[in-house]
């Protein structure tokens, strides 16, 4: 299933991949070696955490829109 959550992709230098991250599940990142790859296994990794909230009666946050993750509360 395709979700719209925001996503944070960048270059890891040391690990010689790129990391995407959901800042809005939290834990929730995948890497490959290329910026399609990564963004293909977020997809996967996002639907995964979905899923398993669901499973343990977590809650799933609603997708908060652009730049969201960036405020703090």
């Amino acid at each position: 299933m395709q979700y719209h959550y925001e996503t944070v992709i960048y270059w890891d230098q040391e690990q010689n991949r790129f990391i995407v991250e959901a800042p809005e599940l939290p834990g929730c990142c995948a890497f490959g070696s290329t910026r399609i790859e990564a963004v293909i296994n977020a997809e996967h990794a996002i639907d995964i955490w979905i899923e398993t909230a669901k499973i343990c009666g977590d809650p799933v946050p609603q997708p908060a829109g652009p730049y969201a993750f960036l405020v703090h509360h």
